[in-house]
């Protein structure tokens, strides 16, 4: 019997190497500050096992990556937009994009192969627990929606549900809308959480939205520290090192058998003190609301 289990594990372990090692090929949306800390944070990540990052590429300088790599890891949206303008590419990583971005290029190419993605979204039960922490008492959440997001309103509704939160929501589809919904919307809760929604969060409308809501003395919950520098209260985030990371766990454990997208496993807290104070509010520091969200996960 032991000699059969062994012959099995090496078995098994044959079948396992051809997604073991190879070459990766980066292509990057920009230069410097996000993109350089997601290739040196890769990279770093990647030493001493059998993969290794074999080409960097910018992505308005692309050539033929077929043949050059067993995988790319795209990083950024005209990253992926770039690479699947290409034709016979190797199976693709898409990472540091929202779930609809990523969802929005995929279809626009309708490119057949396989790829997959690490999305910058927060998973709806981590949003839940890290509002309880932060905004303890706080129970009715708004969250405005257009026909990008308005498909993971029940996702959120059901996990803040589980937590003993309220959602509830308004639709703003057009920049005309997006103030009378947001007035409406801020009447009726506590607090206003961000989604990545290119429709309603765009340049032109945060200031208005950050401003609207603090007239109601409505703390917003965003989805970036740039967010939380102009002006929101804190934000759930996952940092390109943090991604990076993920993305070699994916290649070390899955190779070219690409699993489904998912979300990050792992996230870091922005707080805006200011912001803060001037809503009379007094918040526990990050590194506390995070090891209570982390203790709350380790213990179901």
């Amino acid at each position: 019997m032991p000699r059969f289990f062994l012959l099995a594990l090496i078995s098994l372990f044959s079948l396992a190497l051809p997604a073991w090692g190879g070459t990766v090929a980066l292509v990057l949306s920009d230069q410097g500050g996000a993109y350089s800390d997601f290739s040196g944070t890769l990279e770093e990540a990647l030493a001493g096992t059998n993969w290794s990052i074999s080409a960097r590429h910018q992505a308005n300088l692309l050539p033929i990556l077929a043949g050059q790599a067993d995988l790319v890891v795209t990083v950024g949206s005209e990253a992926l937009r770039k690479t699947l303008g290409r034709s016979d590419n190797p199976p693709i990583i898409a990472t540091l994009l929202p779930r609809q971005s990523y969802e929005k290029i995929v279809a626009e190419f309708r490119r057949p192969g396989r790829s997959t993605a690490i999305y910058l979204d927060q998973p709806p039960a981590r949003q839940a627990a890290f509002i309880n922490h932060l905004l303890p008492g706080q129970k009715r959440v708004g969250m405005l929606l257009s026909s990008e997001t308005r498909n993971i309103a029940g996702q959120y509704r059901q996990a803040l549900s589980s937590a003993g939160l309220t959602l509830d929501s308004e639709d703003a589809d057009t920049d005309s809308t997006l103030l009378p919904a947001l007035n409406s919307l801020l009447s009726r809760t506590n607090v206003l959480i961000a989604v990545p929604d290119s429709k309603i969060y765009h340049r032109n409308n945060i200031k208005p939205i950050l401003i609207t809501a603090f007239r109601y003395q409505r703390p917003v919950i965003g989805y970036s520290p740039a967010f939380v520098n102009a002006g929101a209260l804190a934000a759930l985030h996952s940092t390109p090192a943090q991604i990076a990371r993920q993305t070699a766990e994916m290649i070390m454990a899955h190779g070219t058998n690409l699993p489904n997208p998912s979300g990050p496993s792992q996230f870091a807290i922005a707080i805006n003190s200011n912001v803060a104070q001037s809503l009379g509010l007094n918040i526990t520091d990050e590194a506390a609301i995070r090891r209570a969200m982390v203790a709350d996960r380790e213990g179901r």
